[in-house]
């Protein structure tokens, strides 16, 4: 393995630098995937039948608990890869579980936030709404539930092999999905939540 000492260990490699690139085109398919849903769901965000709307759902307070633990834990991931490219490994294992509590919390506010909007009598079944809401709000939550498991990995071979070409580069693209994890919320922030409640 040639290892280029030039570059931050993430890119060291030709397979690392081929890693990014693959993860890239990953991202472009997962932008088609959320485009998709954020059209089904304007398309649909009227259909409420006979049950609630956005505007008698959507709850503020919960909102900004959401928006500021996610985008914290954007900030906080950062400081992992930051870490990581100064070879401090403790710092970087300790962003990441930062990062992933963080993440935990997002989590557990919406299935708290699902458990209302049941509460308030939305189902997945009550109206063209409310499936294009759970279908997009449920994809992205899952996304974030799959990336507290892959962070858990992440941490788990630090731990066991410190800062190689291999470990530095899959914490890089962990960090990518995070980050990208957190435009599609800034997203369904400013054009599902702010835009039903006005």
């Amino acid at each position: 393995m040639n290892i280029d000492h030039s570059k931050p260990l993430e890119y060291s490699t030709e397979t690392n630098d081929l890693n990014i690139i693959g993860f890239w085109v990953f991202i472009g398919a997962e932008i088609a995937l959320f485009a998709t849903l954020f059209a089904a769901y304007f398309i649909l965000e009227g259909r409420v039948a006979d049950g609630p709307s956005a505007g008698h759902l959507f709850v503020i307070s919960t909102l900004m608990i959401q928006t500021f633990v996610l985008l914290t834990s954007s900030f906080t991931i950062g400081l992992a890869v930051n870490a990581m490219r100064v070879g401090r490994k403790g710092a970087t294992i300790g962003f990441l579980i930062i990062t992933l509590i963080l993440g935990l919390g997002f989590v557990g506010v919406e299935i708290y936030e699902f458990y209302e909007y049941v509460h308030e009598g939305l189902t997945l079944q009550t109206s063209a709404f409310s499936a294009a809401l759970f279908t997009l709000l449920g994809t992205h939550g899952a996304h974030v539930s799959f990336g507290l498991f892959w962070g858990i990995a992440i941490i788990i071979q630090l731990a066991k092999r410190g800062f190689t070409p291999r470990t530095a580069n899959k914490t890089f693209i962990f960090s990518l999905y995070w980050h990208f994890l957190d435009v599609v919320w800034i997203f369904i922030f400013s054009f599902v939540y702010l835009k039903g409640m006005m």
